[in-house]
């Protein structure tokens, strides 16, 4: 299933497919940011299934390294799914976690209601 272009709120959402590539370094990053803006998307939306588990290690710097990049090019990323198992193994990634999900830039979020009601309150 390909990536595809929604609206939610009136926020412009690329949606990647969870089948596909893994994020898996910060070139894979960046050209993700480069499919989102060649679609003039706002947001990000990256299931947990994308993701692999060094991301969750924060002491690999790959979750770092990706979401300084959607930071640099001032685009929001989701990282949509449950991460519940990695953040009981890692007081580092509850707390990760817990400080970007206070923000508006990166968010941590299990399921897509989450995601419209935050959309939702955002755009208020």
């Amino acid at each position: 299933m390909p990536d595809t272009l929604t609206t939610i709120h009136n926020v412009q959402v690329l949606t990647c497919a969870a089948d596909g590539e893994k994020l898996k370094s910060e070139r894979d990053a960046l050209d993700l940011i480069g499919d989102a803006m060649s679609y003039s998307a706002e947001l990000v939306l990256v299931p947990v299934e994308r993701l692999t588990e060094d991301f969750f290690q924060l002491k690999t710097g790959l979750a770092g390294q990706v979401i300084q990049k959607f930071v640099t090019y001032r685009l929001r990323l989701v990282i949509l799914g449950d991460i519940s198992e990695y953040v009981a193994q890692s007081r580092a990634l509850r707390d990760f976690v817990y400080e970007t999900n206070r923000h508006n830039q990166v968010w941590f979020i299990p399921n897509l209601q989450e995601l419209s009601e935050r959309l939702d309150h955002t755009q208020q």
